[in-house]
């Protein structure tokens, strides 16, 4: 059998096709710009197209064409598959295939997606659960480029998945979970909904695709998720269809062990952990094995992750809505008491940075830190609206958040730069944004 991916590059197309190499089909696919990722995948034995796209990536025999959500109905390759009527899907609708074989544990919400993930797909290894993991980040347990292989996806043999679920474009429309983790809810992804209310209609929706014997394990601490599990039409759906709801909240007894076994700062990771615990509860897994293996996390690829600590501690983050700016902020004054905290962002998205200016404006103004030095706006190809790309800017950013601390360098290269001009050692740096950012951090 033989599948072809467009944008094989993106962490979660990337995952699902290993997938695939592993259970033996013939893989190919394309990017735009080489990364460590495609290389990997070349090695492993698939075959990478990287550049502009063309028609001729498709070859013969192809079954199955899987694309990145961001392709375009006109992408050279998407019109060749509809010629040429191969099976096309887009990869949540490809996930959401998977998720109907396995005994599904999807994970949502506009925050803490991934770090919650992680750890419940290591307490299920660590119990011997044998679980598949699709992964929006990369974790250093399954994997690095100095063995091969890309920390983003795990390949086990029993009955359990365990996936991020996705909000975007309402893509975890697609999925049918026996456990849904809820996290939390805010408005976000607001180029696709139209306001909260939209937003809670459509995990309203998304909640329904569990079996009756399924499983909602959702926060208790955060308002939204309460709104939405009380709504009238919620409650009444919830004693018909979906019998089991159980919450989990900073104030259990556990959050204080939690609290002191964890390596990864702040109140958002604790009340992660304890989602992770709620699922290991409803999977039978014992207390001891959970806390062990949360104990021996060590984080993901970019969530509060720490590159280097001298001559100063170096850390990059994927931090890009203003609820997880200022709570990794929080987290990191926490961790870091007397530091001074300099801070690197990219606005992630125009659509984004209008929609919640006031709300960026008010996190960073408020921000615990020293120096916050804030990069273009990272433009989101297939994304962004040229009316409101004119609208918004880092530079109007800046001048709203009006301190002196505060200044708008346009490029990584400008702010490498000033790093290493103005940085006397000692300090904490924050390398902040779901873009490119992160390609600071190869500057030092």
């Amino acid at each position: 059998m033989k599948i072809h991916f467009i944008g094989i590059g993106g962490i979660g197309v990337s995952a699902l096709s290993q997938y695939y190499l592993k259970k033996g089909w013939e893989v190919s696919g394309s990017d735009l710009v080489s990364s460590e990722i495609t290389e990997i995948l070349k090695n492993k034995g698939a075959k990478i197209f990287i550049g502009k796209h063309h028609a001729k990536n498709l070859s013969r025999g192809i079954n199955l064409v899987i694309y990145t959500p961001a392709v375009q109905s006109d992408n050279p390759e998407f019109k060749e598959a509809k010629k040429r009527k191969i099976k096309l899907q887009s990869y949540p609708q490809a996930l959401g295939e998977l998720t109907k074989k396995y005994q599904t544990i999807a994970i949502s919400g506009s925050h803490g997606k991934s770090t919650t993930c992680t750890m419940i797909a290591l307490i299920l290894i660590r119990a011997g659960l044998d679980p598949t993991v699709i992964l929006g980040t990369k974790l250093r347990e399954f994997g690095s480029s100095r063995v091969g292989t890309v920390g983003n996806f795990r390949f086990g043999k029993s009955k359990y998945l365990v996936i991020e679920a996705d909000e975007w474009q309402a893509s975890f429309l697609n999925y049918w979970p026996k456990i849904i983790v809820l996290t939390n809810i805010e408005r976000e992804h607001l180029d696709y909904y139209k306001n909260l209310n939209h937003i809670l209609k459509t995990y309203k929706k998304y909640i329904l695709h569990l079996p009756k014997d399924g499983v909602l394990i959702a926060n208790k601490d955060d308002p939204n998720t309460t709104k939405l599990l009380l709504l009238k039409s919620m409650r009444s759906t919830f004693s018909t269809i979906v019998g089991n709801v159980l919450h989990y909240s900073l104030r259990q007894n556990e959050a204080k062990k939690i609290k002191r076994i964890l390596k990864i700062p702040g109140k958002h990771n604790i009340s992660n952990a304890l989602a992770a615990l709620a699922v290991a509860r409803v999977l039978k897994i014992p207390d001891k094995i959970t806390f062990l293996a949360l104990s021996e996390y060590e984080g993901s690829w970019r969530r509060f992750e720490i590159i280097k600590t001298k001559p100063f501690t170096l850390i990059s983050d994927y931090a890009h809505h203003p609820t997880n700016v200022r709570v990794t902020l929080k987290a990191a004054r926490e961790k870091f008491k007397r530091k001074k905290i300099w801070v690197v962002f990219q606005p992630h998205q125009y659509q984004r940075t209008y929609y919640l200016f006031d709300d960026f404006v008010k996190v960073l103004k408020a921000a615990p830190i020293d120096k916050l030095i804030i990069t273009d706006i990272y433009d989101v190809a297939g994304r962004e609206k040229k009316k409101i790309k004119g609208q918004v800017s880092s530079k109007k950013l800046v001048k709203a958040i009006n301190k002196k601390w505060a200044i708008c360098l346009p490029s990584i290269e400008k702010a490498a730069n000033y790093l290493k001009k103005h940085l006397k050692g000692g300090e904490v740096v924050i390398v902040m944004g779901a873009g490119d950012i992160y390609k600071l951090c190869n500057q030092f």
